[in-house]
């Protein structure tokens, strides 16, 4: 009876900071990192006098981090309550228990609710599993004399463990001490357990492996995006924009955030009114955001380079824009606007591309071959025919828009005093866009010292970056574009993933 669900991490390629606000756009990837969560229930059997039970069971366990949490969930009030003997807290796993649990009682009739108590009696049985690219092995790797190369990261065990910091002195709980890679580890966590449990409790019905998601009807999606969305937006305390939740349960698209508004009533949940009541409303909500099919054109590749300079805070940066924003807004508003359209110009160009290559793909091919061993000043001169030339222009134009928006990105980040492009990352950025091939290159999302994304062209010029990161120190991480948004695995994860791994490094 066992039930997996997976959903990607993602890069936020345009849109940051803009996309806090409608009705600005960005472009975001999902990748093929991905968070797996895994149900089925505790015992097989209910026993003779459970049905008197208030109560049921729930454990959670994250094998990466040795850690096993236990809970009683009201059957009435549908809440969880750590037991005594758990010492750790996923918020964002607790939220979409709760909530998943709730919309299932808001959805059935009393017939399927009958059927679903005697579900829950036996109890939930959750494991949460995060590919290695959520994290930072390099310290891992260093220490076992290994070259900071894709090779050495598909080398190391699939879910290796996280090991954590000593408790501190004054009693707060240990932080991992192995970095996050900034790919959007607890939406891609809270989106799993979410659609495991929806599909588990009967609420939807996902469709296994789905290469472009269209057997799995768009209501059971928008099902496990709004709670998605709510629990997410619950456990950290704010509404966010929401891009790392839809592009978890979509796959990668344009998106335009919904109106905060639409949580209002989750937010005040604990006023009195009972739970299913609540995700009631929020299922019915006006879920305003906007998602446009969007990937990278063809012949193009998603690469991310770790430096080794340790994440960034997101909340605290994007805390000190909005204080900016507030205290000079005519200076600020001309920095958007200005961000804005260098955005929307990026947007229009990968467009153009993709159209060229759907209708004239003989003449695109042949531009991507000639660009990919050759860097950017030198890619007109091998345009022999007018389609090709304007490939070239669109491609040149590609670039000249990053290069934009990583100016305005830069000069927000100064004003508001915090590292959005920091100076080592602008170097790094600068010998990247430099090198053969290198369409792209800038800090996603919210910037920082996070790791850094490129886009290349064709196969060859991925090899020439990798091996360029490694002279900046910077190990190129495994992860690719993969536009797939949640779906239902086949079987454990734990059963394939060494293989995937070991493959992951021949997608070129």
């Amino acid at each position: 009876m066992a039930v997996v669900a997976s959903a990607p991490g993602k890069v936020l390629m345009t849109g940051g900071y803009l996309i806090l606000e409608r009705p600005n756009a960005g472009l975001v990837l999902s990748t093929n990192a991905r968070f797996y969560a895994i149900v089925k229930p505790l015992c097989d059997e209910l026993k003779p006098d459970s049905w008197a039970w208030a109560w049921t069971d729930v454990k959670l366990t994250s094998p990466q981090m040795s850690r096993e949490t236990t809970y009683k969930l009201s059957l009435k009030h549908l809440l969880l309550q750590c037991t005594a003997s758990s010492d750790s807290r996923n918020p964002f796993v607790e939220y979409a228990v709760q909530y998943s649990v709730a919309a299932a009682y808001a959805n059935f009739d009393s017939d399927k609710k009958n059927v679903l108590h005697k579900l829950l009696l036996k109890g939930l049985d959750i494991t949460i599993l995060g590919s290695n690219d959520f994290y930072s092995y390099r310290k891992q790797i260093e220490a076992l004399g290994l070259p900071l190369s894709p090779e050495s990261l598909a080398s190391l065990p699939p879910f290796t463990s996280i090991t954590l910091n000593a408790e501190e002195s004054n009693g707060e709980t240990s932080k991992p001490e192995v970095a996050k890679t900034g790919l959007g580890s607890s939406a891609a966590m809270t989106t799993a357990v979410v659609a495991a449990l929806l599909n588990y409790l009967g609420v939807v019905n996902l469709s296994p492996l789905s290469d472009d998601q269209d057997n799995t009807g768009t209501a059971d999606l928008d099902v496990v995006h709004a709670i998605s969305q709510t629990a997410h937006c619950i456990a950290q305390g704010k509404v966010g924009s929401g891009f790392d939740i839809s592009s978890a349960v979509y796959g990668s698209q344009r998106y335009v955030r919904f109106s905060p508004e639409v949580l209002s009533s989750a937010q005040v949940a604990y006023e009195g009114k009972p739970l299913d009541e609540v995700i009631s409303e929020v299922l019915k909500g006006q879920w305003d955001h906007e998602r446009t099919k969007f990937s990278l054109p063809p012949m193009m590749t998603l690469l991310l380079g770790e430096p080794g300079t340790g994440g960034s805070s997101t909340p605290s940066m994007v805390g000190a824009v909005k204080k900016w924003l507030k205290s000079d807004p005519e200076r600020s508003g001309d920095t958007w606007s200005k961000l804005s359209n260098a955005n929307s110009a990026l947007e229009k160009q990968l467009n153009l591309l993709s159209k060229s290559a759907a209708e004239h793909a003989d003449a695109y091919q042949c531009v991507i071959n000639n660009c990919s061993i050759r860097k950017s000043e030198e890619w007109m001169e091998h345009a022999t025919e007018p389609r090709q030339v304007e490939i070239v222009k669109a491609l040149l134009e590609s670039r000249g828009s990053m290069l934009e928006i990583r100016n305005h990105m830069r000069l927000m980040g100064e004003a508001a005093g915090i590292p959005i492009e920091p100076v080592s990352q602008t170097q790094l950025l600068d010998a990247t866009m430099n090198t053969e091939g290198v369409l792209l290159a800038g800090v996603p999302g919210a910037g920082g010292f996070d790791a850094v994304f490129a886009v290349t062209l064709g196969k060859a010029s991925s090899t020439n970056l990798t091996k360029a990161w490694s002279s900046h120190n910077v190990l190129a991480m495994l992860v690719r574009e993969d536009p797939r948004g949640v779906i239902l695995e086949i079987n454990d994860p734990r059963a394939r993933e060494i293989t995937s791994a070991l493959s992951a490094i021949h997608v070129e």
